[in-house]
C-alpha cells in the first residue's frame, strides 16, 4: 500500500504562519503525499510552491462551522479556485440539516455546480461528532446526491474527529464513484490503515510526516 498517496497533509491551524505554508509543501515533496490542505489565505502561496509538481492543492470554506449564507460560500470557492486550488472541502450546512430544511440539498448542489464548472473536486463535510448513525448515512447520500465529490468526516475542529464506524456507515450510503475523505485526530499508523480498511479513499491529517517515516517501504 502506497500510504502517502492518501495523505493530503494538512495545517489549517490559526496560528500558521507563511513558513508552516512551505514546510507543508516541501513535506508533501519529499514524502510523496497526494496533496495538501492550507486556508483560503494561503492558497496563492502554496499554489506558487508547488508549482509544477504533481501535488493537489486543498482549501477550505464555510470553515468550521459551516453556517454561512450559500452566497458567501460561494465566493469563497471561486476566490479559492482563482487562486490555484483543486478542491474544495466545504462545511455543510448542519444547522440547516437538523432542522430539516430542503435548503441542505440545494446549498451543496450550488457549490457542486460552481465547483464542476471550473473542471474540480467538491468535498462536504458533514462533522460527525453532531451527527447519529442514521444521520450520518442520511447526510452522505444526500451529498452524495447533490453531487458531491467527496463526503468528509471532520472539520478538525469538533469534540472527536474520524472513527472507523462513521466512515464504514459512509461508505455503505453512498456510491462507490463517490470518494470518502476521513479527518480530524488521525495521528498513526495504525488509525491511518483502519479508516483506509474502514473504506477510507483520502485521508486528511496534521501528522502525515510521524505516520508514513517509520514505514516508508510498505
Amino acid at each position: 500500500m502506497q500510504l502517502a498517496r492518501y495523505i493530503e497533509h494538512t495545517n489549517l491551524s490559526p496560528t500558521l504562519t507563511i513558513g508552516a505554508i512551505d514546510q507543508l509543501v516541501n513535506e508533501a515533496r519529499t514524502f510523496g503525499f497526494i496533496g495538501v490542505c492550507v486556508p483560503p489565505f494561503w492558497v496563492k502561496r502554496a499554489h506558487r510552491e508547488i508549482g509544477t509538481d504533481k501535488i493537489l492543492l486543498v482549501t477550505v470554506a464555510g470553515f468550521p462551522l459551516g453556517y454561512n449564507m450559500t452566497e458567501t460560500k460561494l465566493d469563497e470557492i471561486k476566490r479559492s479556485i482563482d487562486n490555484g486550488a483543486d478542491e474544495i472541502d466545504v462545511v455543510w450546512n448542519i444547522s440547516s440539516f437538523k432542522t430539516g430544511l430542503p435548503w441542505t440539498k440545494t446549498e451543496i448542489a450550488k457549490c457542486s455546480k460552481l465547483v464542476h464548472d471550473h473542471q474540480k473536486i467538491l468535498k462536504v463535510i458533514i462533522e460527525t461528532a453532531y451527527l447519529s448513525n442514521e444521520e450520518i448515512a442520511a447526510a452522505s447520500k444526500l451529498c452524495a446526491d447533490a453531487g458531491a465529490d467527496f463526503v468528509k468526516t471532520s472539520t478538525g475542529f469538533a469534540p472527536t474527529g474520524a472513527k472507523a464506524e462513521h466512515v464504514k456507515i459512509m461508505r455503505q450510503a453512498v456510491p462507490l464513484h463517490v470518494g470518502i475523505k476521513a479527518s480530524g485526530g488521525i495521528k498513526t499508523y495504525e488509525q491511518a490503515i483502519q479508516l483506509i480498511e474502514a473504506g477510507a479513499d483520502r485521508l486528511g491529517t496534521s501528522s502525515g510526516k510521524a505516520i508514513v517515516t517509520p514505514n516508508l517501504n510498505l
